[in-house]
């Protein structure tokens, strides 16, 4: 693969590079009260464009075929939903007897509480002959799911330390998350004619637009004297994920390759990259909002971008 092909592949992850740098270097740019405005451009455009965006791009039309197999969609939403962010925390709490860095732990437990991805198990399922359909429910159905599921998750493993009380935190949920979702879905019956012929490059929109959001956040983070990152935490990091992320995919296949588990091959493809896989890009954006006020947050968000780029890289999706 030549260097600008590898670079087109890549993008998101040098974007993510390019954005912690630039903040880096001059944070008073998208602190709040500065010029991008980041309280506006950044807490409302941003977070509602990423989630009309993926109102746009669910083929919501095409679930009904997959609908009928209540058993896999049950295995893959209580797995990514329930289970995996159960055994994070229960892995959290074992590593939180060590002298690992404590914000570390917050964002591998942020990682956990994550919705499945919008699209990229999609990708990858079909890429590989699973079933595709049941990709499509799970992953349209595990992102409506992850609206509601995914605050409460970080509610309930993290604790809120920010000055903005619930009903605050689910009325900007509501106005943000889900009221764009449910205009793209309405807009997506009138375009969808349009949007099957043009195909828009929806998953680079929303990942443009994260880039600004991570750009934020680092910026505020820059922007305090007494910011610090552990290096050998970062690393240690890295390591854990690679080892989480491919237990995990061991556990389902294990499971799911059963004579009992009654799935054929395809449907384990399909299990495989939907009850693993988290999405950054829904995922951030909800964690700015439970976590709005809160001085640690752009720590929080380190540790859950640096989970995400090793994942990228080696899970590729």
């Amino acid at each position: 693969m030549g260097l600008l092909a590898r670079i087109r592949k890549e993008w998101f992850i040098i974007g993510i590079v390019v954005a912690i740098g630039c903040a880096r270097l001059e944070p008073s740019v998208g602190v709040k009260g500065g010029p991008l405005r980041p309280e506006i451009t950044v807490s409302y455009i941003a977070v509602s464009a990423i989630f009309l965006n993926s109102g746009l791009s669910l083929k919501t039309e095409e679930l009904a075929s997959a609908l009928l197999h209540v058993r896999l969609h049950l295995f893959v939403q209580s797995f990514t939903l329930v289970f995996f962010p159960a055994c994070i925390w229960l892995l959290v709490h074992i590593l939180e007897l060590t002298s690992m860095n404590q914000w570390l732990l917050r964002g591998l437990q942020t990682v956990g509480c994550m919705p499945p991805p919008v699209s990229s198990a999609v990708i990858l399922t079909k890429a590989v002959g699973g079933n595709e359909a049941a990709a499509i429910f799970n992953s349209a159905f595990g992102s409506f799911l992850g609206i509601v599921v995914t605050p409460l998750l970080l509610l309930l493993f993290l604790g809120s330390s920010s000055a903005v009380p619930f009903s605050s935190i689910f009325s900007q949920l509501f106005m943000t998350v889900v009221v764009p979702l449910l205009i793209g879905q309405v807009l997506r019956r009138w375009l969808k004619e349009w949007l099957e012929r043009a195909r828009p490059p929806f998953g680079a929109v929303s990942s443009a637009v994260l880039l600004l959001i991570i750009y934020s956040t680092f910026c505020e983070s820059f922007s305090r004297p007494d910011t610090h990152i552990d290096h050998l935490s970062l690393l240690l990091l890295c390591f854990i994920v690679f080892s989480v992320q491919l237990s995990f995919m061991l556990l389902t296949f294990v499971i799911s390759t059963r004579p009992a588990s009654g799935f054929s091959p395809a449907d384990t493809v399909a299990i495989i990259f939907c009850a693993t896989h988290k999405s950054l890009t829904l995922g951030i954006p909800m964690l700015k909002i439970v976590f709005a006020g809160d001085e640690n947050l752009s720590l929080v968000c380190v540790y859950v971008c640096v989970c995400v780029c090793v994942y990228c890289q080696v899970f590729p999706c």
